[in-house]
């Protein structure tokens, strides 16, 4: 019988993943099958970065640290994360209430002001 495991408070919580998940999904036709849920993977990106502990440490009940360590640069060789970012700036200014793509001017006389 296989329980869920307790979740560790690095785990991405269920809105944030709704938003980044569509991100990290940007993987090329050519990329090979998962082999693990890209959703434990992220959470073992994080737990390796919230207790700034070697891969090798990780914990087993998260995928093989191995496989935490290359999804990130799948991500990034993908453009996931400059996708992630461009979608972050468009919420961003659209809670600032601009329409322009430009979240700020730089305007030497008054300093940087939104737009």
């Amino acid at each position: 019988m296989i329980t869920a495991r307790k979740p560790y408070p690095s785990d991405i919580s269920d809105e944030k993943w709704s938003l980044i998940i569509p991100c990290l999904l940007l993987m090329k036709e050519d990329a090979g099958q998962r082999h693990h849920d890209l959703r434990k993977l992220f959470n073992g990106l994080r737990y390796v970065i919230r207790y700034d502990i070697a891969w090798c440490a990780m914990p087993n009940d998260l995928p093989s640290w191995s496989a935490v360590y290359q999804q990130p640069r799948r991500w990034m060789e993908a453009g996931c994360f400059e996708a992630l970012v461009h979608d972050l700036q468009t919420v961003l200014r659209i809670a600032a209430g601009s329409g322009t793509g430009r979240m700020f001017t730089d305007d030497c006389a008054t300093g940087a002001k939104p737009v």
